[in-house]
């Protein structure tokens, strides 16, 4: 095997080592091929034999090497008779060439003056150095970086075509420090939490050097962090047995002691190391909200709170108001004591809003995912279930100080998974309900402001001049919002935005068209009440736009979506959405998106149900579903030129955005996705439905991103049970085909036909050409993957001459590739290669991108599979490059595990190796178990090619067990592999 085979950090061009100075320079590299630049000008060095001599002066650092020790370092203990006139000739050349004041003659011998930044090997030596300073006061982040630079300088084989012993010597010195280097920094890899990313690097680098005992006990332990006990195992066992087979030896104590840990699952272990000297974390999360500058009142609140913050006990606060009143300023009061209470937590603050008081409460998992990569967490590392996620996070917080606010949550429940476990951290609860249920919580009910506190927080925001003169009428504004936090801040907003109205104008305003709120008590109707103050000094347009804008849902909404469903321009609905945000009532989210509180959104809806006709509420968010449905038609349209929905969706009556180029497009569908199937789920009226169906086949690629497939599934679970209770044969017909495209991404193979069969009934029912040709290709790819072939060929046959009768191209072509995969299942080689060209000929031909990709991975499969390796790995490394730039997860991590299938063929096992381990990373909560265990096969036989069989046989067994679970037809074939060790 070439030494310079394994993996390493590239840079994509070898360049001189750069340093201040003038502009021509001397500067040279021996971290690669030796050269010499001047300047940017690339110097000739002469012949091998001459670079050999550049080498040994370079080497010696400035130090005099004589005229003898230059001989035995070209030709040792043989030198030739003219051995000194040549190594003379050599330096004449080289002076020539350097100058006379940088190759200097002296005693007999000759060096190179430079200075110590000039050449690649010195930088890199002070790299390191400050490397292992860095590390050695804690700061393990700086080591890895200064490593990565160092590890940035080699350009291939050090010293590489340079000949002689004393060349020799130094290149394999030169490669062990390279080695030694790269041991550092996956150590420092794994201190920091890196662990599922080594995987890979350290399974190659152990296939390069089997007999390295340090690469092996990293590899151990990445294997053990990432959850995968039985493989890590298995690499003591394969170590063991090579040692004893290569050198008649054991493994090393520590590596022997590392077993035995990992056999007693060892939790110390399981997590990175102290840090050697006290430094700061590698995150130190700053998550708290601004505080309000005109903080309140509350004071005994603040002391209480405070007092317990500063002594923390892993005790939870919860901050809540009488009967859940919103808007009685608990986030205000939670924030306010978080930020004073910082110094008490030097470790961090994490911060959530929970969204306990809308319609759809943040799922904990979610929060947790968050809270995970804000503590320095690698998102390949994040456990997929809620417990394993929650044990994570107390373990992270274990001997941190830090504080958790958890804004606004729903109820004890969906807190619990979020407290931390171990003392010295804190939590800080607010929500609507008293959570008398959550155990050891310390309750505080927070109740209206008292009049003086109250007539403070007026006076903060509208000024003292203006109040002084007019107490009476400011202590009747007050009273007029029921003392509420929320309610005096935006009357006295308005005020304050107003300089030509009085407070006396203000209070009269309010006792005129607000003498409810006097009568109103505690509970909802006060917080209506409440908004009601800022809503009735709307203007009419103003007041509109808050109504309609509160129907739609999702956590926001683009200001190009808002202009639609308020049937205005741009200019004209941002110019109202402003003025909302001004008045609090709507929240600026982003530069162009807004959203609402969700008190505030409940409250906006109630005054559309109150002042809106119906027929004006249908028509806001059937504008709101046409806007999204036509944009995300031409996003679809985009990526698929001469697709058939622009010719068969429903027609809508208001346009879309328009994009210049397909990364826009895809920019705005993965921006708006969320917001997206919120107006799908949402659109249950009479003739929504038909275009919410068409609105999710329009955005199919969010189900194949991974970051949108489970709420992608959902919404289309939701149409198909919409359009079934209304009897909408065609709409309930593309809603199953939008669900078998889900569960084909999800790798529920048996859901996924059971749906395409019903949507092809139904469409032959009602004639609907796009389900018509759809079905029997999705169920085509279904019979493929269960190995049915002739069944598969004959659906995509149907598929074909369906796609072909309505013009649809695209469509044909992928057909034509799916159909290639079948004639490749069936042993036809030669047909299968023919079929895949055909559908990449029609996306080429018609300006596919992604959908061509799709049709390089068929063909690469096929080019595999008829021994034209190098073929292959061009189509796919093609495929590869747009399913990543087009945020395809699933396809790209697909297309990494065919070239792992590639390079097995090719004799690659540990290029093999590393890849099926880069797509088990990528495929992670994505593309079902069934996937996953071809991955895991083709690992396991990439393993056991590199001399470690114990990793192999742990690899097939996961992999039969999901086969056996899912009733695949590849049992046998894992079987036959396991075959040794499974009992008779």
């Amino acid at each position: 095997m070439d030494r310079d085979s394994g993996p390493r950090v590239r840079v994509p061009e070898q360049r001189a080592p750069e340093k201040p100075g003038s502009a021509d320079a001397l500067r040279f590299t021996v971290l690669g091929p030796v050269r010499a630049w001047r300047g940017s000008d690339l110097l000739s060095s002469g012949s091998p034999q001459q670079r050999a001599l550049l080498t040994a002066l370079l080497l010696r650092e400035g130090r005099t090497a004589t005229a003898g020790e230059l001989i035995d370092a070209f030709w040792g203990e043989d030198p030739p008779s003219q051995a000194l006139a040549t190594i003379r000739t050599y330096a004449s050349r080289l002076r020539k060439i350097l100058g006379q004041d940088t190759l200097v003659s002296e005693s007999g011998g000759y060096a190179i003056r430079i200075d110590r930044g000039a050449l690649d090997l010195t930088l890199a030596q002070d790299l390191a150095a400050e490397a292992e300073k860095a590390r050695a006061a804690g700061d393990r982040c700086q080591a890895r970086t200064l490593i990565n630079k160092v590890l940035g300088l080699w350009d291939g084989e050090a010293l590489a075509s340079v000949p002689g012993p004393y060349a020799d010597n130094q290149r394999t010195r030169l490669e062990e420090w390279r080695l030694q280097l790269t041991e550092t920094r996956l150590d420092l890899d794994l201190e920091v939490g890196c662990h599922a990313e080594a995987v890979s690097e350290l399974t190659a680098l152990t296939a390069a050097h089997p007999l390295r005992e340090r690469l092996r006990e990293l590899l151990m332990v990445a294997l053990y962090r990432s959850g995968r006990q039985a493989e890590a195992l298995a690499v003591y066992a394969d170590t063991r047995r090579l040692l004893a087979e290569e050198l008649g030896v054991d493994p090393r104590p520590e590596l022997a002691q590392l077993q035995q840990r990992i056999l007693r699952a060892d939790e110390e272990l399981a997590r990175p190391a102290d840090e050697p000297a006290p430094a700061p974390a590698p995150l130190r999360p700053a998550q708290l909200p601004a505080t309000v500058p005109d903080f309140t009142g509350r004071s005994a609140f603040v002391a209480e709170l405070g007092s317990r913050l500063a002594t923390a006990e892993g005790s939870v606060m919860a901050v809540s108001a009488v009967a859940g009143i919103g808007g009685v300023g608990k986030t205000t009061l939670a924030v306010h004591v978080a930020h004073q209470a910082r110094r008490h937590f030097p470790d961090g603050q994490l911060y959530v809003d929970l969204q306990g008081a809308g319609a759809r409460a943040a799922e904990p998992e979610t929060v947790l995912g968050s809270f995970l990569r804000a503590l320095g967490t690698a998102d390949s590392a994040i456990p997929d279930t809620l417990d394993e996620r929650a044990a994570l996070y107390r373990s992270t917080l274990d001997g941190r100080r830090i504080l958790i606010l958890l804004d606004n949550a729903h109820d004890a429940a969906q807190i619990r998974p979020l407290l931390p476990g171990t003392p010295g951290c804190a939590a800080l609860v607010t929500s609507r309900v008293r959570m008398v249920d959550l155990a050891g919580a310390h309750l505080v009910d927070l109740d209206v402001m008292s009049p003086e506190e109250a007539l403070q927080l007026f006076t903060r925001i509208v000024g003292a001049e203006r109040v002084g003169s007019e107490r009476e009428a400011a202590l009747d504004v007050v009273a007029a919002c029921g003392f509420l936090p929320l309610a005096i801040r935006i009357a006295a907003s308005r005020l304050a935005a107003r300089r030509t109205w009085t407070v006396s104008v203000l209070a009269a305003k309010l006792a005129d068209e607000r003498r409810r709120l006097d009568e109103l008590q505690a509970g909802d109707l006060a917080v209506k009440a409440t908004f009601e103050l800022g809503y009735g000094q709307l203007e009419p347009a103003q007041a509109r736009a808050f109504r309609l804008l509160g129907l739609a849902d999702g956590p926001d909404i683009s200001l190009a979506a808002a202009a639609a469903l308020l049937n205005l321009d741009p200019h004209a609905a941002e110019d109202l959405l402003e003025a909302l945000v001004d008045t609090s009532l709507v929240e600026s989210a982003a530069p162009g998106r807004y959203r609402y509180h969700d008190l505030v959104r409940l409250y906006a809806r109630a005054c559309a149900e109150r002042d809106e006709r119906a027929v004006e509420r249908e028509s806001a968010l059937s504008r709101l579903l046409d806007f999204y449905l036509a944009t995300a038609a031409g996003v679809y349209a985009l990526e698929r030129p001469g697709d058939r929905l622009a010719d068969h969706r429903e027609p809508t009556q208001y346009s879309g955005l328009t994009f210049a180029d397909r990364h826009s497009a895809q920019d705005w569908l993965y921006t708006e996705a969320n917001s997206l199937l919120a107006c799908v789920r949402q659109s249950s009226g009479p003739g929504a439905v038909r275009r919410a169906v068409d609105l999710l086949w329009a955005t199919k690629d969010l189900a194949e991103s991974g970051a949108n497939s489970k709420q992608y599934e959902a919404a289309a679970i939701t149409m198909r049970d919409l359009a079934r209770s209304s009897d909408d044969a065609r709409a309930e017909g593309r809603a199953l085909i939008t669900l078998t495209n889900a569960r084909l991404v999800a790798g529920r193979f048996d859901q996924a036909e059971r749906d395409a069969q019903r949507a092809m009934r139904l469409a032959r029912a009602v004639d609907d050409p796009l389900p018509s040709c759809w079905a029997p290709n999705d169920l085509g790819i279904i019979a493929l993957y269960q190995n049915r072939h002739a069944e598969g060929e004959a659906y995509l046959e149907q598929a074909i001459a369906n796609f072909r009768a309505d013009g649809n191209r695209p469509g044909e072509a992928s057909a034509l590739c799916n159909l290639s995969r079948i004639h490749l299942a069936m042993g036809n080689t030669t047909s299968a290669v023919a079929l895949a060209q055909q559908g990449i000929d029609i996306y080429d031909e018609l300006g596919h991108a992604l959908r061509g990709a799709n049709g390089r991975y068929a063909l690469g499969l096929a080019l595999t599979q008829s021994g034209r390796l190098a073929d292959a790995t061009e189509q796919l490394h093609n495929a590869l490059a747009v399913f990543r730039d087009s945020r395809q997860r699933l396809w790209e991590g697909m297309a990494t595990f065919r070239l792992a299938e590639v390079d097995l063929a090719a004799g690659l096992p540990a290029q093999a190796a590393t890849k099926a381990e880069q797509a088990l990373a990528v495929l992670r909560g994505i593309g079902g178990e069934w996937r996953r265990g071809n991955v895991l096969t083709v690992l396991g036989q990439a393993l056991k090619d590199i001399g470690q069989p114990g990793r192999a046989q742990v690899c097939w067994r996961e992999a039969l067990d999901i086969y056996e679970t899912l009733g695949s037809t590849e049992v046998e074939a894992v079987r036959k592999l396991l075959a040794p060790t499974l009992p008779a």
